[in-house]
């Protein structure tokens, strides 16, 4: 349980540490950002692949057993977040922000809507990690920890150039932001004491886990990455943030 509750800390503490870099560097540039994002997500696929996924099949009796509960899993995940997305669409498909430069002179009530688009995407991310360690296999936890920061930073990162633009002050803009990273806290938390009250829904659990980060993965991470001329880089970064997550699992486990 320790080990959850300091998963959980380092989880949300990312995109604290994200808002921190907001505020040193306030602008930059496309080209940077793509490259940070899109390593990222190859972090983020590495984890959901070979964290939750292919450990969905097992604990779920292997065979076409296992496989039906991985592929239905990854589907009800899938399906949730499209779910959130129609509720309350993420980044700039909110109200068209910028999510780099924010919106001039602009209108705080549509960035705070901005900031908790963020924050409710942030939940099954969060319990993407608390379902990891319900396997008992630390190192998948961390594994899946491990891409889920990664990718809070830059997001991290994102939200305070709105905030500052939108004229709300540093102080509120750093707790609106930390209050985005105390989501995945919760989630965290309760992703893990889902799976561990009740081991029959484990299997079920980290197939939908897997399926909110290959969701979040490809309709939001991927096409943003690629979205400002830096598609070759990115692609590259993708692929050196899935092996590198490739050989800590090797080491790990």
């Amino acid at each position: 349980m320790k080990a959850v509750l300091l998963t959980a800390l380092g989880v949300g503490g990312a995109t604290l540490l994200g808002a921190v870099l907001g505020f040193i560097f306030k602008k930059i540039s496309h080209r940077a950002g793509d490259i940070i994002l899109s390593f990222a997500a190859g972090v983020m696929l590495a984890a959901a692949v070979l964290g939750l996924v292919i450990p969905s099949v097992e604990y779920g009796g292997g065979g076409a057993k296992g496989l039906l509960i991985a592929v239905v899993g990854i589907f009800l995940g899938a399906l949730t977040v499209n779910a959130f997305d129609k509720l309350v669409p993420h980044l700039h498909k909110l109200t068209g922000i910028d999510p780099e430069n924010g919106e001039k002179g602009g209108k705080a009530d549509k960035v705070l809507l901005f900031v908790l688009a963020i924050a409710i995407h942030n939940l099954p991310e969060g319990i993407a990690a608390g379902v990891g360690f319900g396997t008992g296999n630390v190192a998948d936890g961390i594994l899946i920890a491990v891409g889920i920061a990664l990718q809070n930073i830059p997001e991290g990162i994102a939200i305070i150039a709105p905030m500052l633009s939108a004229g709300i002050k540093p102080r509120r803009t750093f707790l609106i932001a930390a209050a985005t990273g105390a989501v995945e806290v919760v989630g965290t938390l309760f992703g893990y004491l889902a799976v561990t009250l009740s081991q029959a829904i484990l299997p079920w659990g980290l197939a939908f886990a897997g399926g909110t980060m290959l969701y979040i993965i490809s309709d939001e991470m991927i096409p943003e990455t690629h979205a400002h001329g830096s598609e070759r880089g990115a692609t590259y970064a993708l692929i050196a943030g899935f092996c590198l997550m490739l050989v800590m699992d090797v080491l790990l486990g």
